[in-house]
């Protein structure tokens, strides 16, 4: 897209256009426009892959390239010839860039739908495709984290519940034989059919060689780029540089490969690893931490010294403006005195205006919670650890 353009499309984005009914725009503009893509692009890399297509397309992927084509023509921009160069263009152009009518904030001067190198769906992607999925599909991590929930209440096991979790976290790929000893887990029999429906073997794009290589820090399956490289499908991970390889496992020898559905990888893996990392640190002050409290009703009660009780969500979110929409006060129990919503580092990093967009998406809702960098958590409760150990020291009177 030429500068005149791309000018012309960042005018189109301003605060002005916040109070237009976005979500009642017709299917070629804003957001139901990229809601299509994401999800038509999730569709194709399920089914076939990106990187080839056969007729006829999936309905979602047809409606993407004919939106697209209304959106451009309306524009007065080329539109894309084929459903091929409609996926480069998610490759290669940020969606600020695209001709899109958006609220302030809703995209980033970055935002890709498709990573430049892998080709693959960013998380960003599965985030805009997940909001506007088949409701019967929607939040489908949700679902089955609320029907592990409901299955450990009928058995009275909290600490299945909570097993069930760290499991989903620390062990995101499992072998044949893993899931055999999984299985054989009695902690874990209320959850026994929903762990069978959650892992799901492999694809093939996985596999270098009859091997399959984890990503040494977020433990997420990588994906072979060319001969020698890999990818990970963690934002964090790749921000932080190229993924260390850790565990290899050979094909023939595992008999079979499992991974846990993306849905899960990304909004239940993705942020437990933040949840542990928080936990760690935390605990390293002294501090009491219990995770996943009252069966999952937040994600850490941090206990102070003194008493002083913290509830701690992290949302571990590429989008600002989705994780504004669903801002929503901290369940009340188990008791706590200030509740937090908190967003790993690394996403403010790559888009400064993060803590900015998600106050205006979620400047409508009642109770919203105060949102908080990991990094800034920790400086806070640095200060709490220091106070709430100062008041609980005996003054010099009550030795004597």
């Amino acid at each position: 897209m030429n500068d005149t353009n791309r000018n012309r499309d960042r005018s189109r984005t301003g605060p002005g256009t916040a109070e237009v009914g976005i979500d009642s725009w017709s299917a070629h503009q804003g957001v139901p426009l990229l809601r299509t893509l994401a999800q038509a692009l999730c569709v194709l890399e399920r089914q076939s892959g990106l990187d080839r297509f056969t007729l006829p397309y999936p309905a979602v992927a047809q409606h993407a390239l004919d939106r697209t084509a209304v959106a451009c023509l309306l524009a007065g921009e080329r539109p894309p010839a084929s459903l091929g160069e409609l996926v480069a263009r998610c490759q290669d152009i940020p969606l600020e860039d695209w001709p899109l009518r958006l609220a302030e904030g809703t995209v980033g001067p970055d935002d890709l739908l498709l990573d430049p190198r892998s080709g693959r769906p960013t998380e960003l992607c599965h985030e805009w495709a997940e909001s506007g999925a088949d409701p019967a599909l929607r939040h489908r991590d949700r679902q089955i984290v609320h029907t592990a929930l409901t299955l450990c209440r009928q058995h009275g096991e909290e600490d299945a519940y909570s097993s069930f979790r760290g499991l989903l976290v620390r062990r995101p790929v499992l072998t044949a034989a893993e899931m055999f000893e999984v299985l054989g887990d009695m902690l874990l029999e209320p959850v026994h059919e929903l762990i069978r429906i959650v892992y799901q073997p492999v694809p093939r794009a996985y596999r270098r060689d009859g091997h399959y290589a984890q990503c040494g820090r977020c433990l997420t399956l990588l994906t072979p780029l060319g001969d020698t490289e890999w990818w990970c499908e963690r934002d964090r991970c790749r921000r932080a540089g190229s993924p260390p390889v850790g565990r290899i496992t050979n094909e023939e020898e595992a008999g079979a490969v499992l991974q846990l559905e993306r849905p899960l990888r990304q909004f239940v893996t993705g942020p437990g690893r933040a949840e542990a990392d928080l936990e760690h640190a935390l605990r390293a002050m002294g501090l009491e931490v219990g995770m996943w409290p009252g069966f999952d009703a937040y994600d850490l009660l941090v206990t102070f010294p003194d008493g002083l009780r913290w509830a701690v969500d992290v949302k571990d979110w590429a989008s600002p403006y989705f994780l504004g929409k669903a801002a929503a006060p901290v369940p009340p129990t188990p008791p706590y005195d200030e509740a937090f919503w908190v967003v790993p580092q690394h996403r403010v990093d790559a888009r400064p205006d993060y803590l900015k967009v998600f106050t205006l998406a979620c400047r409508d809702a009642q109770g919203a919670p105060e949102l908080l960098t990991d990094t800034e958590l920790i400086r806070r409760a640095t200060l709490g650890a220091r106070t709430s150990h100062s008041r609980e020291m005996p003054k010099e009177n009550d030795r004597a």
